[in-house]
């Protein structure tokens, strides 16, 4: 960890970035979506003209008004001809039930350190239990870990792009227009957006990425103060905070959290040490113990936040959304496995986590499918019924009938057909698929994935967003 703080420190200050090849050809899902219009030309031919027009109006797909031929023929520019060209090919995904299920609400979102299944008990956590099990509860959701931890699993639920491996990609990112992040997006809405992280404000260079994404950013030295040591509580950070915008709607509010930080120990942990007690007669391991103890400093504070919601009234107005940044790669393998019950598979399993979206008096919704934090800004924007266009994403919107892709640092994949790992070339099938010839399909997912890390550093590199200002 110590070399890879250094390798990031000696990068940042010298500019350094690894250069990028560009994949043989873009290319769209290898067994795509049929497209509703040409089902039903095929089926009837003898249908009237204005019955397919009607028919074909029901479709509608999360795009926008964006003529990519006249930008390629307008164009001289050989890399953002390239960039037209993908982008106009991609598929978009189709409007669909959850629509604008929850247009005009309030959002909070949280990044949350070191958020684990292991962190959700119902006695120990049980603000997070209820969170999980009473709003919509998905069992295959993943968070996987880049190079730069922390920032880049932000980045990544922020953005929906890939991060550029070797630098600090939000770092980078407050030098480009990045107006389709939910800061931006819905500030231009009317929404009053705000930040705050209960670490140092600069970490990271937060003071200058969390403003170019339209916040109103606050951190440990400009404008939130909160008492204590390493690391700082979640809780006061909801005390201090929530007042401040909750009769401000609509309102967004940002969190990254640091509470559940390691190390993860009694001794040198502010956080573990102030919940000991709640954890001091649980059957685990002491490190075990202490990292509980500091997932409970989380579960407090999103008690209060709940709170505070109700009493002011808007806790069915307000959608709240938590992922993680990372695993809790503090903890030693064995403390995992003794956490989780079972030995943990490092491939796939590691990066396992949940997703909370809640908000009061949701029926409960079990979601089943295969999808990770780069799917989380079109997954929101079509519940809040925001306009946008999913072609510019490399995640896609979870409810949409978009054939699933989790993609990790390795570019390994998770897909409904089964899961490949690049580091052993194994392809392991769902139950559900009979098939015994995976080469073909396993080149068609790899050159996508290929076309979504070169395309997401591609739009780091070039500004790229801004074409469409």
């Amino acid at each position: 960890m110590i070399t890879t703080m250094r390798l990031d420190l000696q990068r940042l200050a010298t500019g350094w970035s690894p250069t990028q090849t560009a994949p043989d050809m873009p290319t769209s899902n290898p067994e795509p979506i049929d497209e509703p219009e040409k089902e039903y030309a095929e089926a009837d031919i003898e249908m009237e003209t204005d019955e397919k027009e009607n028919v074909e109006k029901e479709i509608e797909y999360n795009i926008l008004d964006i003529d990519f031929d006249k930008m390629l023929s307008d164009g001289n520019d050989d890399s953002l001809n390239q960039m037209h060209n993908y982008f106009a090919s991609v598929e978009p995904t189709a409007k669909n039930e959850y629509t604008g299920r929850y247009e005009g609400y309030n959002l909070i979102f949280l990044t949350a350190e070191s958020f684990a299944p292991y962190a959700v008990h119902e006695d120990v956590t049980p603000t997070l239990y209820k969170m999980v099990h009473e709003g919509y509860n998905f069992t295959d959701f993943y968070v996987p870990l880049w190079d730069v931890s922390s920032s880049d699993g932000e980045y990544v639920s922020l953005t929906s792009l890939v991060p550029k491996s070797g630098i600090w990609s939000f770092s980078a990112s407050a030098d480009i227009d990045l107006p389709y992040v939910m800061g931006n997006q819905l500030k231009e809405l009317g929404y009053n957006t705000v930040a705050y992280h209960n670490h140092t404000y600069t970490y990271y260079n937060r003071d200058a990425s969390h403003p170019n994404m339209g916040y109103d950013y606050k951190g440990i030295g400009n404008g939130l103060e909160i008492s204590g040591g390493w690391p700082r509580s979640d809780l006061e950070m909801m005390q201090e905070t929530v007042p401040e915008y909750i009769d401000n709607e609509p309102f967004h509010a940002y969190y990254v959290t640091v509470s559940g930080h390691m190390q993860y120990s009694f001794a040198g942990n502010n956080i573990a040490y102030k919940n000991k007690e709640y954890v001091a007669d649980l059957p685990y391991s002491e490190q075990a113990k202490a990292y509980l103890a500091t997932q409970i400093e989380l579960d407090k504070a999103l008690e209060n936040m709940l709170n505070q919601l109700e009493e002011a009234g808007i806790a069915d107005k307000t959608l709240i959304v938590l992922a993680t940044d990372h695993y809790p790669y503090g903890l030693d393998n064995s403390t995992i496995d003794e956490l989780a019950g079972h030995n943990v598979d490092r491939a796939f399993e590691l990066y396992k986590s949940p997703l909370i979206l809640y908000s009061k008096d949701m029926d409960p919704v079990t979601v089943d499918k295969p999808s990770s934090n780069l799917d989380l800004v079109p997954t929101l924007y079509n519940l809040l019924g925001v306009e946008y266009d999913s072609r510019l994403f490399m995640g896609s919107d979870i409810f949409s009938d978009s054939s699933p892709l989790v993609m990790f640092r390795n570019k390994s994949f998770i897909t409904d057909r089964g899961k490949y790992n690049s580091a052993t070339k194994e392809f392991i099938p769902t139950e559900e698929d009979s098939s015994d010839d995976y080469y073909d399909y396993i080149d068609a997912i790899s050159l996508i994935v290929d076309n979504k890390f070169y395309y997401s550093v591609k739009i780091l590199e070039t500004d790229y967003y801004k074409e469409f200002n």
